[in-house]
Parts: structure tokens; C-alpha cells; sequence
């Protein structure tokens, strides 16, 4: 059998998912979920095939679900917003579904995950990050505390520093990992508010306490929070300009 979750915050929308499911024997519905949380739980348990995921959903999207997960299934997206469907397939989704969708355009989704998973019984592979970003600059970041979900607004961080794959978040709570590059994380992050000070450090400019000379041409950069963190000589010139120094 081929397990499938569907996840949607509209349970007449995940009804009529699995109502259309109910006409292909070989798939099975081993979780209905209404929100991304209770998703990435039942996830965590049933280890399914298929996904079908909303977008926007209560508590975490669709797409901050998926950066949670450390080997995503397939995923058929089902949404009411059109304007997604790009990030959607950056993300590898195997298909955009807009609601509503008719059973005809629901059995083609169908037909194109088949073939895959006939073709290769392995799950769909994933980037190792998604975008951020669905319109303008992201306001929050979702990471994984061991088996729990914790959403962090990106204006409590103090600043974010480079862990071979990983960066690592600091705040008033501690240090959280979450899987990206530096280079992603900051052109998600507004310009007037984050500012790349070194090639494995960017800062959160509200928590700047001040600059303290370090060696010749170089500084450090003293937060409000008590860590010092070095700054590079691009870095400084680039602070510079953000402070209008």
C-alpha cells in the first residue's frame, strides 16, 4: 500500500481529497491533519509516500513544514492562492493544485506521482533549504527542538552565525540550529535590520552596543546581549554604510 497523509486546514477541502483517493485501491489515508504541526507529527509516526499539503495553514505553512522534515515524502500541493505555484516546483513539488479541482485534474496529479514512485520507490528529494520568502522579507524562522516545533520571530535573534550547513540562531532563549547557508538566510532578511558583518556572522543592527578596535584594521563588534563578534574589513565597511557612519 501507498500511505498518503492529506493535510488541510478545510476539512471539506481534505474530505474531497481523500473522497477522490477513494477511487485508487493501492493508496492508503493513514492521517487527516489541519495544520502544519500536527502534520510534521503525524509525519514523524506514519513516515508516508505522499503528502497532499496546503499552503497556508494555521501555525506554520506548507513550505515551513517541508523545511522541517529531514527526508520529505512526495508532496501534491493543494492551495487556494495561484501565486505560489513557482516556489512550489523550486520545491519539487510533483504538482499545483488550485482549489477548487476538478476529479479529472486530481487523476492527472495522481498519474504523475505513479509514475515517479514506480519508476523509483524512493521519496522525492528536496533542496536542503526552501525559500523564505513568499512576499517580502520573512519575519520568523521554524526550527526543530528535538521532536517539537518552535517558530521564532527573526526580531528576537541577536545574531546568526555559520555552522558548516547549519547556522546557528542566538537568542535571549539560546542557540538553535536550523539547515541553511548564510548566503540564503541574508537575502531573506531585511537590509535596514541584518547586516552581514563577516563572512560566518550577520547581526540583528538593533542589538549593536558598540565597535571596540581589535588588531590592525580590524574590529569586533560588542552586543547588547555581551558576545563579541568579529567583524571582517568588508564587513565593517559594509556596517559602516548601514549606520551611516
Amino acid at each position: 500500500m501507498i500511505k498518503a497523509i492529506i493535510v488541510d486546514d478545510e476539512p471539506l477541502a481534505a474530505g474531497l481529497v481523500k473522497e477522490f483517493l477513494g477511487a485508487y485501491p493501492q493508496f492508503e489515508v493513514v492521517a487527516m491533519c489541519h495544520d502544519g504541526v500536527e502534520a510534521f507529527k503525524a509525519i514523524q509516526l506514519h513516515h508516508p509516500d505522499l503528502i497532499f499539503l496546503d499552503i497556508q495553514m494555521p501555525k506554520i505553512t506548507g513550505f515551513e513544514l517541508l523545511e522541517l522534515l529531514e527526508n520529505p515524502p512526495a508532496v501534491l500541493f493543494t492551495t487556494a492562492f495561484d501565486q505560489y505555484a513557482v516556489k512550489a516546483f523550486d520545491a519539487k513539488g510533483l504538482d499545483y493544485l488550485v482549489k477548487p479541482f476538478s476529479e479529472a485534474r486530481f487523476a492527472q496529479a495522481i498519474t504523475r506521482f505513479l509514475s515517479q514512485y514506480q519508476g523509483n520507490s524512493a521519496s522525492a528529494s528536496y533542496p536542503e533549504e526552501l525559500s523564505l520568502i513568499q512576499q517580502g522579507k520573512c519575519t520568523r524562522l521554524v526550527v526543530r527542538v528535538k521532536n517539537e516545533i518552535k517558530i521564532i520571530p527573526v526580531q528576537e535573534v541577536s545574531y546568526f552565525a555559520a555552522e558548516d550547513d547549519y547556522i546557528s540562531i542566538h537568542t535571549g532563549e539560546g542557540k538553535f540550529l536550523k539547515k541553511m547557508t548564510m548566503k540564503h538566510l541574508e537575502e531573506s532578511l531585511d537590509p535596514g535590520k541584518f547586516a552581514r558583518i563577516h563572512r560566518s556572522f550577520l547581526v540583528n543592527l538593533q542589538e549593536l552596543s558598540g565597535i571596540e578596535p581589535y588588531e590592525k584594521d580590524s574590529y569586533v563588534l560588542r552586543l547588547r546581549s555581551g558576545a563579541k563578534i568579529p567583524v571582517s574589513k568588508n564587513g565593517y565597511v559594509r556596517l559602516r554604510q548601514v549606520l551611516g557612519l
